[in-house]
């Protein structure tokens, strides 16, 4: 039925995060990432407000005396597959525990604790 003269069209819509640019490698390889947890992930472009969270999150696990593996994903098909869509983030464990601010290193050092 057509509302004042108009006609309803229906509109496709892409499942990809990122308006379809990115192919099916690099969401396999974003699943991938996600998945293998076990690791400590900062989630960013790699600008200071990240900086400062990855080096909060090093002093952190220095102080707890954890040895855990800290990457720095930049890739945005990689942040878009956690569902972050504020950065910086801090990936435990493959878990998203804190995005969209830089935590201090006591910060990090409670939710290390607690998910840990």
């Amino acid at each position: 039925m057509a509302l004042f003269g108009k006609q309803n069209k229906k509109e496709e819509t892409s499942s990809c995060c990122c308006c379809g640019s990115c192919d099916a490698e690099t969401m396999a390889k974003a699943e991938k990432a996600k998945s293998e947890g076990a690791s400590v992930k900062i989630l960013g472009s790699g600008c200071a407000r990240c900086n400062q969270l990855e080096a909060a999150t090093r002093d952190a696990l220095k102080q707890l005396g954890m040895d855990a593996a800290i990457d720095h994903i930049t890739d945005f098909s990689q942040i878009a597959a956690y569902g972050v869509m504020t950065t910086p983030a801090l990936v435990v464990d493959g878990k998203v525990v804190s995005y969209g601010k830089v935590l201090k290193a006591e910060e990090v050092m409670k939710i290390l604790q607690k998910v840990r």
